[in-house]
Parts: C-alpha cells; structure tokens; sequence
C-alpha cells in the first residue's frame, strides 16, 4: 500500500540528504500484482477533482465522494470532519464468509469522538444495526449483528496515532480476526460467530469512507487513500507488504510532517520536538545558540541592535536512516526597557479586590522578566506577601491600597491597587450536610450534581434542584467527574475543583490516560447556591496524560491550599504519549485557584494510585488513596497518615515519609472493589464516615469508624443516599446553608 508522497515544499524550510533523492522519496512500496488477487473493491483516492472515487479492481464499484471532502491528488482525499465521505456502493459484502479491509489514513490531531474510520452495515432510526467498522480510540474493530450490544471486538487496546500516516488493516476468516498496524499484527481474536456477508442478510445500505453508521457519531477528520476490500483474509506477510514503512520512508515522512509555525518574528522560546509521529527521533542544531539554543531557547538581541536570523536544523533518524531539515527563524529584537516595565505593570492584577476573603496572590515575577515588589498601606490587614487578617466579625470592613513596582533593568513603573478587606463570617455550628458528585460515565451523568442531607444525618439525603445538574461544563472536554468542595480557612468562601474528562462523549479510558486534560474545572462561591463563572485552569505539565480527581487542603504552614490530582507522566521524548507509564499523585499550591505553582511528585510509590484524599485532624493528615491493584494487591483503599501535608514520597523512599495505617479498606469492610473516597467528621464529632464507590456494584456506599488513629471501617447502616452518585464530596455546613440550598436549589 503507498503512502503520502513527498511533495516540492515553499518558505524557509529545507531538506536534504541523500536518502530523499532515492526511490523511498515516493514515500511508499508498489503493492505486488498478488495482493490485488481477490479484490471486491479498490479506491485509490489519487483523483485531482470530481465527486468520483474510482475503483481500480476492475469490479466497476465507484463511490461517491460527499461533503467537506477534498480531492488532493497524491495526498489522498482530505476529509472536512463536518460531513464529508466516501458513499461505498450497497451489499458490498454480501456473500463474504472472510474479508479483509486496509486502508491508508491519517487522522486529524482535533477528532472528535467517538468516529468510525470506515464503516459498513446498517443504520435504522440513527442507530447502528448490523455491522463491520474500525475507528482509532481505541483502535479496533468490531462487527455486530444488530446495535452496539451485539459487537464483537478485537482491539490494540491503544490509540490510532494521529497526524501520522497509519496502515490499518482487518483480516476475518474462519472465526479468526486479526487485526495490523502498519504491516504488524497488533490484536487477534478467535471465536468470531458472525461473518461478514451475514450482516443484514447481505444486504448493506450504510457503507461509508469517513462516517459512521451510528448518526450521531462525529464524521472522521484527516486524509485518507488506498482503501481495499477483499473477499478473503490476506496473509500476514501480504499484510506486511500493504502496510511496510522503510527507516528511509519514516524519516522522509516525519521531516515532511515537521514544522515550527511562523518563524519570522520570534519573541519567545521555540518547542522543538524530540521524535517524529512516524518514529524517527530529532536531533537539533543551530547557527547561532547565543540567539537560539539547540532546546528552543531564545534570547532576543539587545534593544535597538537589529533583529537576529538563525537557521535552526532538524536531523531525524530512524535505523541507520537520517535526513535533515532547516527552519530560517527571525528572532525580534528586544523591547525597551520601559516598555518592558509598562506592559509589566499593566498585566498586573489584584483579584477580588473589592472583597477580599483570604490571602492573595502578590505576584513577585512580570512579563518580561521584571521583578515586583509590593507595598501595603496597611501591613497588619494585607502584607506584601499578600497575607491577610481580617477584621473580626461584626467590624466594618477594611479599605487599603497596595502598591506594586515593577523594574526592567534600571526602569521603574508602578501601580496602585485599591482594595477592600472584608470582616470574618459570624462562626457557626455545623448542623448538617451538602453532597457534591457526578452521576455515571455518559453525556448526562458527567456533570455535577448536589444533594443536602435530611437535618444533621449523614446518612439521609435528598437531591436537590429536582435532581438535574447544579453545574455544566462549557470548556475543555465539557465533561465534569469527581467534584471536591471545599470551604476556606474563614469560613465564607467556597471552592468547586473537577476533572475534566468526558467518557460519554467517546474517549476511551486509555485515550483520557494519554492524550487526556491537563486542566481541572473551577468555580468559586460565598453560598454554595450561586457559582461564579467556570475557569478552566491548567495545572498538569505538558508531559501529562491526563489530571484526575482533584482534590484540595488548605496548609496554614504556608498560607496555601494544596491542591492535588492523579496524572500519568509520560517521558519528554515521547510527546504522543505513546510509551508505558501509571498514575501516581501530583501536587501544586494556590491563594486563589487561578494562580497555581509548578506541578511536583506527591506520591509515588512505583505502581499506579489515584483518587487521593485528606483530613487533618489535631496536626496529624490522614491521606485515603486507591491503590490500582499493585501496592497493597488489592483494588481498594489504603490510609496513610503524616505530620506534613507536602512530604513526598518516591519508589526510593526508605523509610516512607507517611506511614500506612491500614489496606484493602473496602474489603475488609465487606465491599467489592471500591475507588473514589471522601472523607469527613460527623458533625457530632463521634464518628468519621469515608464514602467510597463501589465501582462493581451498589455504587457509592458509606463507611465509617470511632478513630482516624485506630481505625475500624464498617459499612453504615440503613443509609439512604441520592439515586446515583458517583466520587464527589460531603461537606458539612451550617443551619443557615444547609436552609439556602434547600430553599434555593430543593
């Protein structure tokens, strides 16, 4: 099967090497005439125009290219992701008992899920009922006889790399499937019952290039050429033929598919990528490191001295292939020192300023690398440090000013911030509860939900806002799970924390591991009915597969919450995240959960934990964390308790800087495997409850115990929690708030 060829290329990027100017510069192999042999239908999608896709078999098969879809010639034909395909013509599978179907494709980076790269079957009333199809999250197969209920899957159990060219094939033969990536097999079942010319009685009228059977599925985005269909199951080493990509033809591709962007006013330091979608590894140089170093960094020429030009070279290898690539980067000029200074300052902000509850963010660092130091009118209410003491309950509140200079070199700038600090809350006793959680793993359940608890019990709840969502995500993955509330040290102010992952929307729990958020949902409120709007905030570094469960405990050693959340953390040369890693516990601080510090190791004990969360309790943290199968042997909770909230511990910590206090938590009670904890003290203070899901069975489930120091978890009796929670939080509030959310929001 040939691939994408390379193609003369405009603007300031060059290749060379020898390896380029040989026969592999087609990017691709000549099929043999015998992998023709048993052709239903062939579409090479090479046409320049025309609505056409031609059938090369002979078999006289045309489809019909529809929609946003693009004839480019020798790159195949470009899919819109709106609603472009390749209409296959009916029955083309009728009387096949094997069949085997292999297509070039490269998907766009920004797919949509979940989307079919190929499909065909049949579609009644929107939905999918008998049919064969491959799409890339996961990659796999799946034929059926009727709806989704009915498929049989043979699967990589990974994600289709995108932006890549891929050679995906399907073979199906006596019970056998087997499925290929580039000419290597990657999945294979036995005990296949359906065939392919049983599906509709052989009659087949939804056979689509780009499009799903399913209605509501996205259209798929990216390019696609040489799609076959055979009445028989290819060999491997046809197979291997069809989808074989040479060290020199990797090379070529990866160096075709590399670019920095616009390079001809560079400000900022450049990302430059260590390894190619196709497998070759980069190597860089350049002309000039003082201006741009070989790892992107860039140091602009001084003020008034002129632009700089560098060539920066890129040398992909794969094997004992290689070939290079150059990039003319223009690198501006420095500003001046009082620009530097003004545009510092005026990106300067001092949040909340009209109502400060807590302590803030006094940024010591500008843009530009300036330095800000900070003054207040008032030290014993606001510090330059942005540590603040209110006034007690039933004072007027506070009005000072703060005063911010800004230095770029030997230049100055200030800026004055006006702001008003608010007397403390009236303290209250708490006399009851309000629960936080998500419902299930589709479009509905992935939002966020509250109930209040039935006076000071609980056990007893009732959903609130007749059991519709409180909170909807409009950014991100749209996708809400794991709420975590929590109220600030004061007492009036209230942070809402969630993942951002959407598994109804399609993504594969592997895909939300690898190329999943690196974000976390936040709102914040003073009465936990009126919710500001979403910020969408990220925290996770650039390595990370995906930022889960966060959670949050405010630290009065360092006047900060620690916020804290479980991600995989993949190597640096490895930007697709495509190597093998777990989930283990990162942390960063925050004033005012829009400023975070860089993301850190919490915990990691060599083998995967998340869900982690903590309850301090006489100066001791007591820390619940689901341990994935590996660390205690059992998929449960453990608890583990320290002095410091921000110990750290590595696979290298001997001993242990928080000491495991007990394991396998649920099962010991008596549950099945149980993930998602939070934990609280009864408001009575005789107890503390931890509520865990019970993923397998009744759901989320309350346990509780006398001591956090001596621990004795049992199952509470006669509970009755809100329909259908899922991992959120219980907190406990008072007379007056639990009444608001029952009045406002029952």
């Amino acid at each position: 099967m040939t691939h994408v060829p390379l193609r003369a290329r405009s603007g300031p990027a060059l290749l060379t090497a020898a390896a380029l100017l040989l026969g592999s510069v087609a990017a691709g192999t000549t099929a043999h005439a015998a992998v023709d042999d048993g052709l239903v239908l062939k579409y090479n999608l090479t046409e320049t125009a025309g609505t056409v896709a031609a059938d090369s078999s002979g078999n006289g098969r045309d489809g019909v290219i529809s929609g946003d879809a693009t004839p480019l010639g020798g790159e195949g034909l470009q899919l819109g992701g709106n609603d472009g395909y390749v209409r296959l013509p009916n029955d083309v599978m009728r009387g096949l008992d094997s069949i085997t179907v292999s297509t070039d494709v490269k998907i766009a980076p920004d797919q949509g899920t979940p989307y079919f790269i190929w499909g065909l079957g049949n579609t009644s009333n929107g939905a999918g009922n008998g049919y064969l199809f491959t799409t890339g999250n996961s990659y796999r197969t799946s034929i059926a006889t009727g709806n989704w209920s009915t498929e049989q899957t043979l699967s990589a159990n990974r994600d289709l790399a995108r932006g890549a060219w891929k050679t995906i094939t399907y073979t199906l033969s006596g019970g056998t499937a087997v499925l290929y990536e580039d000419g290597t097999e990657v999945a294979r079942k036995t005990g296949v019952t359906i065939t392919p010319g049983s599906i509709g009685g052989g009659t087949t009228t939804a056979n689509y290039l780009g499009r799903s059977v399913y209605s509501a599925d996205k259209y798929l985005k990216g390019q696609v050429r040489d799609f076959r269909i055979y009445n028989r199951a290819l060999s491997a080493g046809e197979v291997r033929e069809l989808g074989y990509v040479s060290p020199e033809q990797r090379v070529a591709l990866d160096l075709q598919e590399l670019s920095l962007g616009d390079t001809s006013g560079v400000t900022a330091d450049l990302t430059l990528p260590a390894a190619g979608p196709n497998g070759s590894s980069f190597t860089w140089t350049s002309s000039d490191p003082a201006t741009v170093s070989a790892d992107g960094k860039v140091t602009r020429p001084a003020y008034r001295t002129g632009n700089a030009t560098v060539t920066l070279t890129a040398t992909a290898s794969s094997g004992l292939a290689s070939a290079s690539k150059s990039f003319t980067v223009t690198v501006l000029e420095d500003i001046s020192e009082r620009q530097k200074a003004s545009e510092a300052a005026a990106a300067l902000t001092v949040w909340d300023a009209g109502a400060i509850r807590g302590n803030i963010t006094l940024p010591t660092a500008g843009l530009h690398g300036t330095k800000v130091d900070w003054k207040s009118s008032d030290p014993a209410v606001i510090t330059a440090s942005g540590e603040v003491t209110r006034p007690a309950y039933g004072e007027a509140p506070v009005e000072l000013r703060l005063l911010a200079t800004v230095t770029a070199g030997k230049t100055k700038e200030q800026k004055r911030f006006r702001v008003t600090v608010l007397p403390l809350p009236k303290a209250e006793a708490k006399e009851g509860y309000a629960f936080a959680y998500f419902t299930g793993n589709d479009l509905a359940g992935e939002n966020i939900y509250m109930a209040a608890s039935r006076g000071n019990d609980a056990l007893k709840w009732d959903e609130l806002n007749g059991g519709k969502p409180v909170l909807n995500s409009s950014l991100g993955t749209k996708g809400l799970r794991d709420p975590f509330v929590i109220r600030s040290p004061e007492g009036d102010k209230f942070y809402l924390i969630a993942t951002d992952l959407s598994i109804g929307s399609g993504t594969s729990w592997d895909a939300s591991q690898r190329q999943g958020s690196r974000y976390i949902e936040v709102w914040e409120s003073t009465d936990l009915v009126n919710w500001s709007a979403q910020r969408h905030v990220k925290v996770s570094p650039d390595t990370a597969g995906n930022t889960w469960a966060p959670e949050a405990h405010y630290d009065e050693k360092i006047g900060a919450y620690v916020v804290y959340w479980a991600s995989k953390i993949y190597a640096a040369s490895d930007p697709s995240h495509t190597g093998g890693t777990y989930n283990k516990m990162m942390y960063a601080t925050t004033r005012d959960f829009r400023t975070f510090t860089e993301a850190k190791v919490w915990n990691d004990p060599g083998n995967s934990v998340i869900d982690s969360t903590v309850i301090e309790e006489g100066g001791t943290f007591y820390r619940f964390t689901k341990d994935e199968g590996q660390v205690s042997g059992c998929l449960d909770i453990m608890q583990e308790k320290s002095d410091d909230l921000l110990a750290v511990d590595l696979p290298a910590t001997n001993p242990r800087n928080w000491t495991l206090m007990g394991n396998c938590i649920g099962r010991n009670a008596g549950t099945g495997g149980v993930e998602g904890p939070t934990v609280f003290k009864s408001n009575t203070g005789d107890k503390y409850y931890l509520f865990v899901d019970e993923f397998g069975g009744r759901g989320y489930i309350p346990l509780e115990s006398a001591s956090l120091e001596n621990p004795d978890w049992k199952l509470s009796a006669n509970y009755e929690l809100p329909r259908a929670p899922r991992h959120g939080t219980v907190l406990p509030v008072t007379r007056t708030e639990l009444e608001r959310l029952r009045s406002q929001l029952g």
